[in-house]
């Protein structure tokens, strides 16, 4: 699911009052049950303070606790859905009904500043490539398949993917990032997947 309607994700890092309210409504729709992948600390802590204000579930942060223990407090508990940053994408195996939502804040691009990714895309550019096709697309691909395979971690695991930034559904490189997901069934309407979280929450087909 691609949140096209949401607008561009800001500069500062943290997300817009509409993420967060769609955040608060997808989350709600899962019953928890959700591991929320932010694009920086930061963003991970202030949505998780606005969601324990917002939600009736219990909601964990990355920094809580050491990793581990919060991997193990999500695990036991359905109900508790768990924000963390990139660190986190590797290391989280939940299978089975703990986990039905994955969300991803934004594309996680490479840091604009990062010298060695610049220095790639500029030799690429200079040799007549996509510089940025080539090395901050290309990496943004592999962590979104990486953050999307957090859910499905055995062959009857069934949930969502969401991903926060509308950028996936409007901006050239969306299809190419699109691409290196998992075969999932895309959509962009909101309604139809609250509606499936909720089926996979009592149980019904998803």
């Amino acid at each position: 699911y691609v949140a096209a309607h949401l607008p561009p994700p800001g500069r500062d890092g943290t997300g817009s009052a509409e993420q967060l309210d769609e955040i608060a409504a997808l989350i709600t729709a899962a019953g928890g049950r959700t591991l929320g992948l932010f694009s920086s600390m930061r963003a991970a802590k202030a949505a998780a303070e606005i969601m324990r204000e917002r939600l009736d579930t219990p909601v964990l942060c990355q920094g809580d606790d050491t990793t581990s223990t919060l991997v193990q407090r999500f695990a036991d508990d359905a109900e508790t859905s768990l924000f963390g940053t990139l660190s986190l994408w590797q290391g989280v195996d939940v299978p089975g009904p703990s986990l039905s939502l994955v969300l991803i804040d934004r594309i996680p691009f490479p840091r604009p500043d990062d010298p060695l990714l610049t220095a790639r895309q500029r030799a690429v550019a200079a040799r007549g490539g996509n510089g940025f096709m080539a090395v901050a697309a290309s990496h943004a691909a592999l962590l979104l398949a990486q953050g999307a395979g957090r859910l499905l971690r055995r062959v009857d695991d069934r949930g969502v993917v969401a991903v926060l930034d509308s950028r996936m559904a409007t901006a050239r490189y969306g299809g190419y990032l699109r691409a290196s997901l998992p075969p999932f069934w895309a959509t962009t309407d909101s309604t139809r997947v609250r509606e499936a979280l909720e089926r996979l929450r009592t149980g019904g087909s998803g």
